[in-house]
């Protein structure tokens, strides 16, 4: 266990009064490792994701610490927000990273891998990590905690949910190569493993089972794992009948993802993005 490991646990516990400077200078450190993807919220081990909480109560120490400051650049681009977490310094903090001119915003404690592309306007959220090649298009959010691998495509306003509290709770997790479609919604801690597809308008959360189609299989959230899609996956929006008389006397349906497929060639040539593009 590291000194952060140990430390930071104990200044989480205090009240906002008790902190002190031995309390902001734990957290400058600590900060710092997130930002750079030194430390993170959550990783693979053994082939397992696991959550590391004392990272989450290092982001909420921050909150605790932090006053209310004005952060805005002009009159015309007014900002308030705590001092601990302005805006991920790009220059010095990011390495090749492409951010498009139009309003997006990354925020202080959010790892950006080398060649991410961000295309305006969107966000990245205190303890992401976003790893390297990774294109986040247009109005798509990357919350608190959640963790993107390589290549991944998060289209035009998709929503990647973030898990800040409980600290233990699993964030949502996207694996290497998976391309999120457009205005996708992915809650809930939910598990996408590597080179799966999400088609556009899907919405995924852990208490809405996920039908598998290919293997006549249905996937669903519990207490001891989250809400896993299979590697190379094709998942679409569908939907599903309800019991009762009721339901059944008003043909009513429930939304429900449903796996279609798995990954071939032809879906790999529609989901290609050109590398020109990164």
């Amino acid at each position: 266990m590291n000194d952060l490991e140990k430390l930071i646990p104990i200044h989480f516990a205090k009240k906002r009064e008790e902190l002190t400077e031995e309390s902001a200078l734990l957290f400058d450190s600590f900060i710092v490792k997130l930002d750079g993807g030194k430390i993170r919220a959550a990783e693979k081990k053994n082939e397992r994701w696991e959550v590391n909480p004392w990272v989450k109560q290092g982001i909420l120490l921050g909150f605790k610490l932090g006053n209310i400051v004005d952060c805005s650049i002009d009159q015309h681009f007014q900002f308030q927000d705590k001092h601990t977490y302005p805006l991920k310094d790009l220059r010095i903090s990011a390495q090749s990273v492409r951010l498009v001119p139009g309003g997006s915003s990354v925020r202080r404690g959010a790892y950006l891998g080398k060649g991410v592309t961000l295309m305006p306007p969107m966000y990245v959220n205190v303890g992401a990590y976003v790893d390297d090649e990774t294109m986040v298009d247009s109005h798509a959010l990357v919350g608190s905690c959640a963790q993107i691998g390589k290549r991944v495509h998060l289209s035009a306003g998709c929503q990647i949910g973030g898990v800040l509290e409980p600290v233990g709770a699993m964030p949502v997790i996207i694996e290497d190569d998976v391309l999120v479609g457009g205005n996708c919604g992915i809650y809930d801690g939910t598990l996408v493993q590597a080179g799966a597809v999400i088609g556009a308008g899907t919405i995924i959360t852990g208490s809405v089972p996920i039908f598998d189609l290919v293997k006549k299989e249905v996937y669903r959230k519990t207490n001891e794992k989250p809400l896993a899609i299979p590697e190379n996956a094709v998942v679409v929006p569908g939907t599903r009948a309800i019991s009762g008389e009721f339901a059944r006397q008003h043909g009513i349906h429930l939304a429900c993802p449903m796996i279609i497929k798995y990954r071939d060639q032809s879906t790999d040539a529609a989901t290609a993005l050109e590398d020109l593009l990164r």
